[in-house]
């Protein structure tokens, strides 16, 4: 019969975040101390290039992954001694923060209406909502920020809770949020300066855009689909009255055509390079061109 007394107790291991953080936080234990980190030089800092987590109401493990990453390497660096300038940010800007604000509170944004004081939204946390613009109720653009900024804050309450939790060793008075006053000027110094050294510029130039948003999108945005498809032959019409003729799946884009590329090695279009075609349809003229990216082994029609 076993003596239950001469059991050890397990450790009590509830709360054990809560009661560490606390005595962190007190004793400033990742606080950048500027001050000393000044006196000591540039080569005795360790800043840590957070990349700020976008505020769209959910982490995921990608997230705790990377981040745990980074803190190992934070870790490692102040037990060499190192001064670490460790922040965290929020990402408030964007459109997965703009989707998020609709399907929560079944709201779209129309520049159009006036504000509407004390607006009231249909709905709050978008349970059974449809993502659809046509179901969701048309508002103000001031109310539509003023929404945004509301369930961004309580969603970087959340985030924050969960990486202290995580016991992640960043300073915490550094907190800063993208579309906060000082990321904003700070955002703007930088490309004024970009200006006059000449490194900003306008051009006119493809973009990605979104036909929902109306707005420009960028490629970080985007996610990559397999989708079925077929090929459709097209044929442009050479100089000689002759044709030469490719495959592609996305007709549609003959409009934004503005050469045919061919790898530089490859037999069939060497007579071609240099020369113009016609597209079919327009009557555009473009040029024959050779490049190292086109896939040589890609089955293709012949010239």
């Amino acid at each position: 019969m076993t003596d239950v007394s001469a059991i050890p107790e397990k450790p009590a291991l509830e709360g054990l975040e809560a009661k560490w953080r606390d005595v962190w936080d007190a004793e400033g234990t990742f606080r950048f101390d500027r001050d000393a980190a000044l006196a000591a030089g540039k080569t005795a800092v360790f800043s840590v290039d957070t990349p700020p987590p976008t505020a769209s109401g959910s982490l995921h493990i990608g997230h705790v992954f990377s981040y745990t990453h980074m803190d190992l390497m934070a870790r490692f660096q102040r037990m060499r001694g190192k001064h670490l300038f460790f922040p965290m940010g929020w990402d408030d800007n964007g459109l997965p923060t703009e989707r998020r604000v609709q399907n929560y509170y079944g709201v779209r944004c129309d520049p159009s209406l006036p504000y509407v004081h004390d607006f009231v939204p249909p709905q709050e946390g978008g349970e059974g909502s449809s993502g659809k613009a046509a179901d969701q109720l048309p508002i103000s653009r001031r109310n539509f920020v003023e929404l945004c900024e509301r369930l961004t804050a309580e969603d970087e309450v959340q985030f924050e809770e969960l990486w202290r939790t995580l016991g992640l060793s960043v300073d915490w008075s550094l907190t800063y949020r993208t579309i906060g006053d000082e990321a904003q000027r700070a955002a703007q110094r930088a490309f004024l300066r970009n200006l006059a050294r000449g490194e900003a510029y306008q051009a006119d130039a493809p973009t990605l855009w979104d036909v929902t948003f109306r707005t420009a999108v960028a490629q970080a945005e985007l996610e990559d689909k397999e989708q079925p498809a077929a090929y459709h032959r097209v044929s442009f019409h050479k100089a000689d009255g002759g044709t030469i003729e490719i495959e592609t799946t996305r007709p549609e884009l003959l409009p934004a055509c503005v050469a045919l590329v061919a790898h530089p090695d490859d037999e069939r279009y060497q007579p071609l390079f240099g020369t113009t075609v016609t597209t079919p349809i327009f009557g555009v003229e473009v040029p024959v061109v050779a490049h190292h990216l086109a896939q040589q082994d890609k089955e293709a029609a012949s010239p």
